[in-house]
Formats: structure tokens, sequence, C-alpha cells
């Protein structure tokens, strides 16, 4: 996993413009025959979670899960590892209203988007509604954040909004929240449970 994270690393240096050459000496080394391109680091925490759970390893199989920062990446990204960069498989995850622009991005690239789950809004809300918002709020309370969760939702601006709604907002509320709840949150799911975008995605490597 850590020479995993040092590709990442690499990658992610590369996209910011830096050389490439650490990037694919590493894929080479390690073996990396699939990017799995998902929005940011809570998305990488909630697939890494369950393919640990479905026992799954997913550097050795040499899939890199990559974090690009944002969807208007994508098509930096599928530049770099896609057909014309370093010939690595992509998959991976994008909501519905950026599907248009992964086509046209991935497109462009000379990949395609039949590997891309689409969520309906993003990942955390596709979690929400797989786990129910008072499963949610038992995941809340057994962190710790209960007292938290209750004083946001006393806030004016969270008034006449679903508990739905509510919960996904507070998600974002503080700096580093997202990615241990998308951890916590696909722990908490059932089998039967895990929304079609995580089940397909882990269903095509």
């Amino acid at each position: 996993m850590a020479d995993m994270r040092a590709f990442q690393n690499a990658l992610s240096d590369w996209a910011s413009g830096g050389s490439g050459e650490a990037a694919s000496d590493l894929a080479e080394r390690l073996r990396v025959r699939t990017a799995m391109l998902v929005e940011g680091p809570s998305d990488v925490a909630a697939v890494e979670t369950l393919a640990e759970l479905r026992g799954r390893d997913l550097a050795a199989e040499g899939i890199c899960v990559v974090s690009m920062g944002g969807a208007m990446s994508v098509g930096r990204y599928a530049n770099l590892v896609g057909p014309t960069g370093l010939a690595l498989r992509l998959v991976g995850l994008c909501d519905a209203g950026e599907r248009r622009f992964y086509e046209r991005a991935l497109r462009e690239a000379g990949a395609a988007l039949d590997a891309f789950f689409v969520c309906e809004r993003d990942l955390e809300d596709e979690l929400i509604r797989a786990l129910g918002t008072a499963r949610v709020e038992e995941v809340v309370r057994a962190e710790g954040d209960l007292r938290a969760w209750q004083t946001f939702r006393r806030q004016p601006a969270q008034h006449g909004r679903s508990r739905h709604q509510q919960t996904r907002r507070f998600l974002s509320t503080k700096k580093g929240r997202k990615i241990r709840y998308g951890h916590l949150l696909v722990e908490a799911l059932a089998p039967d449970l895990t929304p079609p975008p995580l089940e397909g995605l882990l269903a095509c490597l």
C-alpha cells in the first residue's frame, strides 16, 4: 500500500505540472494496470473500505484509486493515465450532473464512460440513501459527533430542510469529516445495501 501511495503522490505531482518520470517508473514497477478515477479523498476512503470488507487488495491487484481533486480534473488525469498516457484501464465514479463533462473529457482522451458508474448526486448522497438517516445518526452518535450534529440542525439555515439534506450537508461542515464518514458509512452498510454505483465499480474490477 505504501508503494501505491507513492504512485498516487507522483501522479498528483505530475497532474500539477511536474515531471511524469516518477509516476511512469512506479507504474511499471508496481505493475499498475487500472486507474480508478474519483473526485476526492472521501470517495477514496469509501472505495478502499468496501474493497477491504470484500477481501480485495486493490494495490496487489494493480489498481490505483486516484483522487483527482474535483470532477473538472478528469480530462487531465485521463490524458495522463489513459490510452494516450500510461495506457492504464480507466474506471471510476461520476455524479449524474457531470456525466456529459466526463463523456467529453474521456472521449477526447481516447477512453470511454462504460466503466464509470454514475451517482445520482454524489457518493455521500448514495450512502445516506442506502443506510437511511436514522442509521446514519446512529453512526454519528457512535463516533461522538451527536452534539455537533444536534447543534448543526438547530442552525437557521437548516430549518425547513429534510433530514436527508441536513445529513448530507453535515458531512461537509468540518475538514476531514467527509473522509472519516466515507469510511464509517461503508462499514455500516449491510452487504445487500451497497449503493449500485459502488457495487458496479467493485464488480467491474
